[in-house]
């Protein structure tokens, strides 16, 4: 079962440079209650027009305005413009029909004329620290779901993926591979979650190129995945002490992520996502966010040989 690699121009591939975006996580902004110091959409969506990114994903609930025209409205306002949103569902559960919560989130992306829906298995629970263990059942109610849910996208011409998360009921590598066997969807590559999962992002991207249509470019500190995997702390506590780092900075080989997919032809985004956790404000000068998704944009366009800068 395959899916098409696409972009919101398919029948012309831009530049590397023309496909960042940024996400408010790398901000602090998440939908985990008690997550940190959460940052106003004024202060984020300002910096990322500053540090030329021109696209964005919308971030949890409530970060935008929920009205689908006021959401788009306020990122056009920044000069920015949808790339897609990442919606968190319970898809195991052959009780609950994830598809209304999908839906009102497909209706913000078509008002923001965006491409992409990323999708989470999520647990049911608060958080990322903890999951239960998929059975049989389960596992073919999340499989069915996800079928459901790309062919709800793709008749309102979004393309839909999934995310292999940590502390989700898709997390290491093993459960994303029975995702592309068992279903249709397209798949989010996220380098940083696949490897504190336990799964190997530059296979990945090796692999399987046809079926990943989204990606989230991040880097992390091999040492704490580990820690992560053992148990010897948990997710949040790992995001905290510093897991996530600079694309450049960490033990994923972007580069050899970046040249397989755009080997491949690949014509989607790159999301630049560091999770972070801010302890309070950060300062208006110093290092903070800016000063690491500023680094993370010049290592990601030197490795795909690139301009200095994003298309503005």
């Amino acid at each position: 079962m395959t899916a098409v690699n696409t972009a919101d121009t398919p029948s012309y591939r831009r530049p590397v440079a023309g496909r960042i975006a940024g996400a408010p996580i790398s901000w602090g902004v998440s939908e985990v209650p008690g997550w940190g110091y959460q940052l106003e959409p004024d202060t984020v969506l300002r910096q990322m027009r500053e540090l030329g990114l021109t696209a964005t994903e919308f971030g949890p609930d409530g970060f935008l305005p929920d009205d689908p025209q006021a959401k788009a409205a306020t990122l056009a306002g920044y000069g920015l413009k949808a790339v897609g949103q990442f919606v968190p569902v319970v898809l195991h559960d052959p009780g609950h029909d994830p598809l209304s919560d999908v839906e009102r989130a497909i209706e913000g992306l078509v008002a923001a004329q965006a491409s992409t829906v990323v999708i989470a298995a999520a647990t049911g629970q608060d958080g990322y620290d903890e999951r239960p263990v998929l059975d049989d059942s389960g596992w073919s109610a999340l499989l069915g779901n996800l079928d459901r849910i790309t062919d709800a996208a793709a008749a309102h011409g979004l393309v839909a993926t999934l995310h292999p998360h940590v502390g989700t009921m898709v997390e290491s590598g093993e459960e994303a591979e029975r995702v592309l066997a068992g279903s249709r969807i397209g798949m989010c590559l996220d380098t940083g979650h696949l490897l504190i999962g336990g799964g190997d992002p530059v296979a990945m991207a090796v692999r399987n190129p046809e079926r990943i249509v989204h990606t989230h470019l991040k880097d992390v500190r091999l040492d704490w995945a580990k820690r992560v995997q053992s148990g010897d702390v948990t997710y949040t506590e790992a995001v905290a002490g510093g897991m996530y780092v600079p694309l450049g900075e960490g033990d994923v080989d972007i580069r050899a992520i970046v040249a397989a997919l755009e080997g491949s032809g690949y014509a989607g985004w790159y999301v630049l996502e560091q999770d972070a956790i801010l302890a309070g404000a950060p300062a208006v000068e110093g290092p903070g966010p800016v000063a690491d998704v500023r680094a993370s944009i010049a290592h990601l366009l030197a490795v795909a040989g690139g301009p200095n800068a994003p298309e503005a």
